[in-house]
């Protein structure tokens, strides 16, 4: 591996070309130091994604400018806000992909994430190589994000170190949080993953006046992350004060899942299953609920619920604040959607969300 300062005049020429032999780098950015390959080869993302060790987690792409991004991506409405506003900077943009570069750098959705980073070595890279560069962190699957070279190879084995041929050396980086990653698809902006940068006023709210309502909420929700379960499980948390709606929340789940049978309360049986096949999509939906249980471990030790996670799985739990030990547990390996209902009159509710997701944890 070749170790370059990034104070050397050769830096960039070198690192741009070892990039476009389809080789890996290791580059600084504004929070830590990130695994940089060229996206639009196959060869190159096959050995990022060898080196990275986890295919649950997204790729996000670094551009040199906004004219940059939208040859990958099309920004909306609430993407151009954020370019407009708060790049470059910290925040990765998640947009729907125009499917020109790897597709295994996207969601299972088709979406892409793009960062515009505010690091002057970064974006003389950027503009000198002509086209994107991976952005993720220089870290393998469940080590922590490199900081410094030395940082890196005390928790980079050999092995993944060889997969790296040249090191830009910035010295120690100051030891920021990662992005704040926002998805730009939905309705409402959606923060994926809480970093440096703190984005008011993105926390969906949705205003129910009817228990049909509230289904259909459900059911709008649910198709938005459903294509996860093809690889993953769901869990669906919900929280909110006895009769608010959170069984009526689950009616609009197994609406949208096709399941006929009549959805009751497990509260006395604390978990019913219906099993559900689409034209895309087939699993189980578990509906538990845990306002019985004396003792959450019992989630385990009575229900079993490792063994209920696998893809295919869409696990809807009421009274979630009592599991969020065992929830918090889960966080990094599979998605959570996290459900708030808050009763605001007799026929009114306030649904709010926040998801969670390993892609980008």
């Amino acid at each position: 591996m070749q170790i370059l300062s990034q104070n050397d005049p050769l830096a960039i020429s070198l690192a741009c070309q070892a990039l476009s032999r389809g080789e890996l780098i290791i580059y600084p950015t504004e929070t830590c130091y990130g695994l940089g390959a060229d996206p639009t080869n196959p060869q190159a993302i096959t050995q990022l994604l060898a080196y990275k060790g986890d295919r649950h987690r997204q790729v996000a792409i670094a551009v040199a400018s906004r004219a940059m991004a939208e040859q990958f991506v099309e920004l909306n409405p609430i993407a151009d806000n954020l370019y407009t506003h708060f790049l470059p900077g910290p925040i990765t943009v998640i947009s729907q992909s125009r499917h020109r570069l790897d597709k295994r750098l996207e969601s299972a959705t088709g979406t892409l994430g793009v960062r515009l980073p505010n690091f002057p070595l970064t974006l003389a890279l950027l503009q000198q190589f002509g086209r994107p560069l991976t952005a993720t962190s220089a870290n393998t699957s469940g080590k922590k994000e490199p900081y410094s070279r030395s940082d890196w190879q005390k928790y980079t084995t050999s092995s993944k170190q060889s997969h790296v041929s040249l090191f830009l050396d910035a010295g120690s980086l100051a030891n920021r949080p990662t992005s704040t990653v926002v998805d730009t698809t939905l309705n409402e902006p959606q923060i994926l993953r809480q970093g440096q940068l703190i984005i008011p006023a993105l926390s969906p709210s949705l205003i129910s006046h009817s228990a049909k309502q509230t289904q259909q909420f459900a059911q709008t929700i649910l198709s938005t992350h459903l294509a996860l379960t093809r690889r993953l499980p769901l869990i669906l948390a919900l929280q909110g004060e006895l009769g608010v709606g959170k069984t009526q929340f689950c009616k609009g789940l197994a609406h949208e899942l096709g399941i006929h049978s009549v959805l009751s309360s497990p509260t006395y049986t604390l978990l019913k299953e219906y099993p559900y096949h689409t034209s895309k999509y087939q699993g189980v939906l578990y509906h538990i609920d845990t306002w019985r249980l004396p003792d959450v471990t019992e989630l385990e030790s009575s229900l079993h619920l490792s063994q209920l996670l696998k893809p295919g799985s869409i696990l809807a739990i009421e009274w979630a604040g009592k599991a969020k030990k065992i929830l918090h547990s889960y966080e990094k390996e599979i998605p959570i959607l996290v459900i708030n209902i808050k009763e605001l009159d007799e026929n009114t509710r306030q649904i709010t969300y926040a998801f969670s997701s390993p892609e980008w944890n």
